[in-house]
């Protein structure tokens, strides 16, 4: 009489797989763990990670205007790539709930003065009144905003947290991007040079309307 052997090799390996599936996410969470940990023992500046954006196309703008909001005696135009073509561009994100970005403001607001640059909003997950009491409360860089109030620009230009802002050349390619409110360091060792070689590169740079 012959007696058959019961597979258990390949119910163990059945086993085994369902493990290591079972395990598979504990695994990457562990991987991005060391990442990130490595960063922080490495006193590496999150702002200063470089974007996967940087040296691309920037995405499609295609927002609505901030309805309320004024630039000069006229409304404030929505934010478009009509709005930015041709021209090097400043885009920062901000929202009138997030305390960096009030701090934030002074600066934004002396960027646009600059005649070589102009600067655009993204307003980000915002009331539409808060975002004006803002503006008024502060002063309004901004020669065009546009409102996100789901975060799916924010999702397109790879936003980690705001303030963020993205320098786009003439051509549309972003060229430099800031994680985290501008301070004099980083304005110093990061955005102006930035500007400064757009420039020396003999861009077709157009000034801002009504700079």
């Amino acid at each position: 009489m012959t007696t058959e052997t019961p597979a258990q090799p390949e119910q163990g390996r059945s086993g085994g797989t369902r493990l290591v599936l079972a395990l598979l996410p504990l695994v990457i969470f562990a991987a991005l763990a060391a990442v990130f940990f490595s960063q922080l023992r490495s006193g590496k500046d999150i702002s200063e990670i470089p974007s996967a954006l940087i040296g691309t196309k920037a995405p499609l703008l295609d927002m609505p205007p901030l309805a309320g909001a004024m630039f000069g005696t006229t409304p404030m135009p929505a934010l478009t790539d009509a709005a930015i073509k041709g021209r090097l561009t400043l885009v920062n994100v901000w929202a009138s709930w997030c305390i960096p970005c009030r701090e934030e403001n002074p600066i934004i607001l002396d960027l646009a003065k600059d005649e070589r640059l102009t600067v655009v909003g993204i307003n980000y997950k915002d009331e539409t009144g808060n975002a004006l009491r803002f503006l008024g409360e502060l002063g309004n860089p901004f020669s065009a905003i546009g409102v996100d109030p789901r975060g799916k620009a924010a999702i397109d230009w790879g936003v980690y947290g705001i303030p963020e802002s993205y320098l786009v050349d003439a051509d549309g390619t972003i060229i430099y991007k800031r994680v985290g409110p501008f301070d004099q360091k980083s304005l110093q060792e990061g955005l102006l040079p930035a500007i400064e070689k757009a420039v020396a590169g003999k861009q077709p740079v157009v000034p801002a309307a009504g700079g």
